[in-house]
């Protein structure tokens, strides 16, 4: 089956909102042995729309369209696709009744705009919206389908799970087992090359590398579960330490489950990183069973204050210096009474540190610190500004992470 996604709205080709929809609706595809084969987003333009409306019918199967189904002039998704097949809308006395019916509930009269929400292209189906006032559409033509949900994506999920898919699976090809692995401290290339032989022996699953600025993550999928298991067993064994967690989580889940499991404490000192290593770790519910805190040291007062770093020893080595990162691991550790102490600085720039000393554009020093044993770590981190703050977070999760596997 070819499935296409049509994300509709100017919004969407914009920097200020993101087109979410259709990758949510890829993944709940893929589960069902599904998958898409184009997704485009097109701004609220009539003729755009329907040109694009007829080339979709031409090309794919099922085609599912979000957005464009609100009351207001630049919703016009339904009528496009009347007009794509010569029809009428006709009005739904079910729709009218709910609609008047979601006001009333709010002491409120629909907006006359708001009737055109409940006209259907004849031949169409309504699909129902518990939690908004724009129904949506499910349209057969002979083996192909049409399908509209509202852009609004807490309404379009729930239409999707209760509405859309008990229609696709009698015509899915069974679940899809997903296989996600996330890899820490190994480029996208190197992870290609490590993992050519076992991809060669088992080419008839569906292998992907996804690289992004904080991780690597290889991601397999099959109906069959036991080969994904008898694929995991080998990358397991090629990967060892650089595997960070299988399945969901990320390089702070697989710091933070290590912490319980060996009943120990983390804090944390972050200058250049701008508590990004903190933000990510209590991200995740639960976190504070072993992230005892952090501190945001970001200027040479906020060191000697929040981290009790030594006067003497910022004025002899900077704030840019392994000594100085060491000092702040060991002190936020002391101060929180943890068993870890983490620290990054660096610089993200401008490119001198607090004491005149210069350094290149992403340099970058992580520290972890523990009663008995402490590592630090310079890098060149490349990239701009963000780049090279998201990285560095990173890093030092990965840096904790492996030193948590190598303390037993």
């Amino acid at each position: 089956m070819r499935i296409e996604c049509i994300a509709i709205g100017s919004e969407l080709l914009t920097t200020r909102r993101l087109d979410t929809n259709s990758v949510w609706i890829a993944e709940r595809l893929a589960d069902l042995g599904l998958g898409l084969h184009r997704k485009t987003a097109v701004g609220d333009h009539r003729g755009d729309l329907a040109e694009l409306c007829e080339e979709a019918f031409r090309r794919s199967d099922l085609i599912i369209c979000t957005g464009g189904l609100g009351p207001t002039f630049d919703d016009f998704t339904k009528e496009v696709w009347a007009d794509t097949f010569g029809v009428e809308l006709k009005e739904d006395a079910k729709c009218r009744a709910d609609l008047v019916d979601w006001y009333a509930q709010r002491k409120r009269v629909p907006p006359p705009a708001n009737f055109k929400q409940v006209l259907f292209p004849e031949g169409s189906l309504p699909l129902l919206n518990p939690l908004g006032t724009a129904p949506g559409v499910w349209w057969e033509h002979g083996a192909k389908a049409i399908v509209l949900l509202p852009g609004v994506p807490r309404e379009m999920k729930r239409m999707w799970v209760e509405q859309v898919e008990p229609r696709l699976k009698p015509s899915s090809g069974g679940a899809m087992h997903t296989l996600r692995m996330v890899i820490g401290g190994v480029p996208e290339s190197t992870l290609d090359q490590r993992t050519e032989s076992i991809r060669a022996t088992h080419a008839h699953l569906d292998w992907t590398i996804l690289a992004g600025l904080t991780q690597v993550e290889l991601i397999l999928r099959s109906p069959d579960p036991l080969a994904l298991a008898a694929a995991r067993a080998e990358l397991e064994t090629e990967l060892g330490d650089d595997l960070a967690c299988v399945g969901i989580g990320d390089l702070e889940n697989a710091v933070l489950d290590a912490l319980r499991f060996r009943k120990e404490s983390l804090a944390t000192a972050e200058s250049m990183s701008g508590g990004l290593v903190a933000s990510r770790l209590t991200a995740i519910p639960g976190a504070s069973d072993v992230f005892k805190g952090g501190a945001v040291v970001y200027s040479a007062g906020a060191k000697l204050a929040l981290a009790g770093l030594d006067a003497d020893l910022l004025q002899e080595h900077g704030t840019i210096s392994e000594a100085t990162t060491l000092a702040l691991a060991r002190g936020i550790r002391e101060k929180l009474g943890a068993t870890w102490g983490l620290a990054i600085t660096g610089n993200a720039g401008p490119s001198l540190d607090e004491g005149g000393k210069d350094h290149a554009l992403g340099d970058c020093i992580l520290a972890v610190a523990g009663a008995e044993r402490h590592e630090v770590r310079s890098f060149s981190i490349p990239g701009d500004r963000v780049d090279i703050q998201l990285r560095s977070a990173a890093w030092a999760l990965d840096l904790l992470r492996r030193m948590l596997i190598a303390a037993g």
